[in-house]
């Protein structure tokens, strides 16, 4: 229930004076939600210093500056002229320019002789100073107020700043001052303000000071970066608190597996490995992640954890984002515990009718004990009895809803995730501080180290030809391209690009890209695994998940135009097997400075947490990860790129917040709850659901 002391804080947007239903749908889409609490913390992006009041032959050009000047002549619109309204004050005249003006509103506002304050960025006109459609035109004997200091916000056509400030002083007015919730000492220390000053520094500066401004946009990113973690704490005492069935090590099992494996696992996935065991023998519900490049072997923690749970009689469902991806990841855990007579099955949208009944029917009867599947495994005629271990491939692209569906499918089952996506470790504390997380960082010793080299496209027909000779040779590869037609990208358009190479080599080429059925780019992938079809042109598509160790070439089309992190997924799909590789990036020229250093660190490096931070340095944490799919809220306030100590922080002070008063009864506990309920709402229901 929340605290009615933070009532005011949800009144509805129709409740400001001024917005009625047809003003008030424009605000909510601007600001992204419906209440005074979205709209005090739609921030300004920045403030206009408007104290310059300068006499005219002051002024400089490229500079906001603030003007009384008397009207000493008006030229009005005519033919491809704009309007011109000459001022002038002792030291000289400037010229207020105006495109479409409205020649009545023109006539009132400049009459000759009167006396009217302009303010707006100094421009040059014929050697003189000019303003272009100044920023803000008012009479000193009206009541009308210059700001001294003026913020600047995200804006919409149909919304004027004047509407913006009027709204949200009165929003500002009707909010209470809240008890303080911040450590005192981290108060005194940072000289932060209080969580209401804060917020009028913002909105209603009196002073333009960029450091003012910067301290206050710090405490409220504080309060969401303290908000979330106490969240996410709460969440993890809120799983300790229930019971999940304690499941042993099975450890004859485990060495009859790793024993028959035609490689030897190496030291990080085994201590992976070690890392769940441990947690899913405890009777709380796991909640662990295994973060590892590609190609890093997580897969075989993954079968090993399952092997574990089938051991002592439990079920393990294994959900994938893709159709292809779930198939090849039921086969690959299937050769992995046929040794020990552990029976895997996949269970996806493509199966139908009889056959996706046979396969419930053998889940229903303990026969099956790992299912793999998509979306499909939480359909409500999937029974999963005894399901004792979720894993979650790719966890990013699912949200918290599909997690929650799949899980309430047991009592209270272990959870898993993967991530094949490298996370610098400011965006793992972020996006999962409520995981407690396994690095798989160093590859099996049969991985082939990938040759990359970056090509102008001036020399594709060169590329073409080796791509034609390696073919010759048996080898297969990838062809990637932007987009998927010629009206996206041209002659690089998948469509073309297939077309082309089908008209020059001797073999058949096949194409993959999202809007093809599921069973044909299935049907494709399988023609490059087995051979028939030594070429594939895709999008990105195949970016995650597609196993094919044959494939030993991967040609990316327009490289500049994808992210670091995208790239070294591509790549990732070659190099798989025992034969040396190699990954063609070709780019157009001239290249950006950003699109080059990207370019640059990928042949520099195959390591992914290094790519990964090097993609966080260039392109700041955007949406990497694709955290719009995460099931996880934006951030409002905090800026991951600069903020990454102050999460530090706020993580240590909500351990101890919650160590000292666990239920959050007391004066500080109270107010820590209240800044949660601001700043993390939806965290909060999802603790309150259980994941």
């Amino acid at each position: 229930m929340r605290d009615p002391v933070l009532f005011p804080f949800y009144n509805d947007l129709s409740s400001l004076p001024g917005v009625g239903p047809k003003l008030r749908h424009v605000l909510a889409r601007l600001i992204g939600g419906e209440t005074w609490l979205d709209l005090i913390f739609h921030l300004p992006v920045s403030w206009i210093d408007r104290r310059n009041r300068a006499t005219i032959e002051e002024v400089q050009v490229g500079e906001i500056a603030t003007i009384n000047g008397t009207v000493d002549k008006i030229d009005h619109a005519r033919m491809k002229f704009p309007a011109r309204i000459r001022l002038r004050d002792d030291t000289g005249f400037i010229t207020l320019t105006y495109f479409h003006a409205n020649r009545q509103w023109l006539e009132k506002t400049f009459e000759i002789g009167k006396t009217v304050i302009a303010s707006g960025k100094i421009g040059d006109f014929q050697g003189g100073r000019q303003i272009v459609h100044p920023d803000h035109v008012l009479s000193p004997d009206k009541d009308d107020e210059l700001p001294e200091v003026e913020p600047v916000y995200a804006m919409t056509a149909t919304i004027t700043p004047k509407q913006i400030r009027k709204f949200m002083s009165a929003a500002l007015d009707g909010i209470p001052a809240l008890d303080e919730w911040i450590d005192p000492h981290l108060m005194k220390r940072k000289n932060w303000p209080g969580f209401k000053q804060a917020l009028l520094r913002l909105h209603q500066p009196k002073v333009y000071d960029p450091d003012g401004f910067e301290t206050a946009r710090q405490r409220l990113a504080y309060d969401e970066a303290l908000a979330r973690e106490m969240a996410m704490g709460q969440a993890r005492l809120a799983r300790e608190r229930r019971h999940s069935r304690p499941i042993p090590r099975a450890v004859g099992v485990e060495k009859q597996i790793v024993d028959a494996l035609p490689f030897k696992p190496t030291r990080a996935q085994m201590d992976a490995y070690k890392d769940v065991a441990t947690d899913m023998g405890r009777p709380i519900p796991m909640r662990r992640m295994i973060q590892g490049d590609v190609g890093s072997g997580k897969t075989l923690v993954a079968a090993l954890a399952a092997a574990q749970v089938s051991a002592d009689g439990g079920i393990t469902a294994f959900m994938s984002p893709t159709e292809i991806l779930a198939r090849q990841q039921a086969e690959a855990i299937g050769r992995f515990l046929a040794p020990v007579g552990i029976r895997v099955a996949a269970l996806t949208g493509r199966d139908k009718g009889a056959s996706r009944e046979a396969i419930l029917n053998d889940v229903r009867a303990g026969k099956i004990q790992v299912l793999s599947g998509t979306q499909a495994l939480y359909q409500s005629d999937v029974d999963l009895p005894e399901l004792s271990l979720v894993v979650i491939d790719e966890q990013h692209r699912f949200g918290v809803a599909d997690r929650l569906k799949l899980t309430a499918k047991g009592a209270s089952p272990h959870m898993l995730v993967m991530s094949a996506t490298p996370i610098p470790r400011t965006m793992a504390l972020a996006v999962h501080g409520d995981l407690d997380i396994s690095v798989i960082g160093e590859k099996p010793a049969n991985r082939q180290e990938v040759v990359t080299a970056a090509v102008p496209d001036t020399r594709i027909d060169d590329v073409i030809q080796a791509v034609s000779r390696a073919v010759d040779r048996g080898e297969r590869a990838f062809w990637i391209c932007p987009a998927v037609d010629s009206e996206d990208a041209g002659d690089a358009s998948a469509i073309q690009r297939r077309d082309v190479l089908a008209g020059y080599i001797n073999a058949p080429v096949e194409l993959v890209h999202g809007r093809l059925p599921a069973q044909d780019r299935d049907a494709a992938l399988e023609k490059l695994r087995t051979g028939e079809a030594p070429i594939l042109v895709a999008t990105t598509v195949i970016e995650v998940g597609v196993d094919v160790p044959e494939a030993t070439i991967m040609v990316i089309e327009h490289a500049e135009k994808f992210g670091l992190a995208q790239l070294h997924q591509l790549r990732g799909r070659v190099g798989r097997g025992e034969k040396a590789s190699s990954c063609l990036l070709l780019y157009q020229s001239p290249l950006t400075e950003s699109g080059k250093e990207r370019l640059d660190v990928l042949r520099r490096t195959t390591d992914g947490f290094e790519i990964a931070e090097a993609d966080f340095r260039l392109r700041g944490p955007g949406d990497l990860l694709g955290l719009r799919q995460s099931g996880l809220p934006a951030f409002r306030v905090l800026e991951l790129a600069r903020d990454a100590n102050l999460i530090e922080t706020a993580r240590t002070d909500a351990k101890s917040v919650l160590m000292a008063d666990p239920t959050l009864a007391g004066a500080r506990g109270v107010a820590v709850r209240r800044a949660r309920d601001l700043f993390a709402p939806r965290i909060a229901d999802m603790m309150a659901d259980g994941d």
